[in-house]
């Protein structure tokens, strides 16, 4: 047990009632425990520092973690966003960390932004898994590309890097000029388009949120 954690010896707190058996709410006091016990550990908080820092006593903590109580839905919520989590995660538990590879010769062709075939020039790869949370983008734009007068707008935020040849973005009224290594954070509520200015393939990494495709 960590340096500074209860042991929860006394009765279950008043603000935690007891679960009444067999209602059916043991399996979920349990994942809930189990839950805000892992994370505290993993985010480095004692029971002591959890609890000053949702606005619940130790005792009541302490008993939570052991799947005992009944605690409220805005006692919950007090915790999840103390522990920096979804609610919905503490009601699911802890899973096992996942892992997905996307090979090079496999990676998810992506249309062109609103389906627009002028922009099929733009070869656009998914390097991450469909359906996911995050969404990694990797193009080539071939030389002589643009998109000027036909830009694109819509909600979220884009992060691109240029790994190899030139990028011009146009983002409002700004024009501006990248080369490799260099990166543009953009807000895409403002109209945007891309051109490449130079001579070769221009290969471009990018992030978005919300997803895109």
């Amino acid at each position: 047990m960590p340096t500074g954690e209860s042991d929860g010896s006394a009765g279950v707190p008043e603000e935690f009632p007891d679960v009444p058996a067999g209602d059916g709410n043991e399996g979920l006091a349990s994942t809930v425990g189990a839950t805000v016990r892992t994370t505290r550990r993993v985010v480095g908080l004692t029971v002591e520092a959890l609890a000053s820092r949702a606005g619940v006593s130790t005792g009541a903590l302490s008993h939570l973690e052991r799947g005992q109580g009944n605690p409220s839905l805005q006692t919950l919520q007090r915790l999840a966003t103390a522990l920096g989590i979804p609610l919905v995660q503490l009601l699911q538990g802890v899973t096992a960390p996942e892992h997905h590879v996307v090979r090079a010769g496999q990676r998810p062709r992506l249309p062109a932004p609103g389906g627009d075939t002028r922009d099929s020039e733009v070869q656009r790869e998914l390097l991450t898994p469909s359906g996911g949370r995050l969404q990694v983008i990797r193009s080539e734009v071939p030389p002589g590309f643009s998109n000027e007068g036909r830009s694109y707008r819509h909600l979220g935020q884009e992060c691109v890097v240029v790994l190899s040849g030139r990028l011009r973005v146009s983002v409002g009224q700004e024009v501006v000029d990248l080369s490799p290594g260099d990166t543009i954070t953009y807000d895409c509520t403002a109209a945007h388009w891309w051109s490449n200015p130079g001579t070769e393939t221009t290969v471009v990494l990018g992030a978005v949120t919300p997803l895109a495709f």
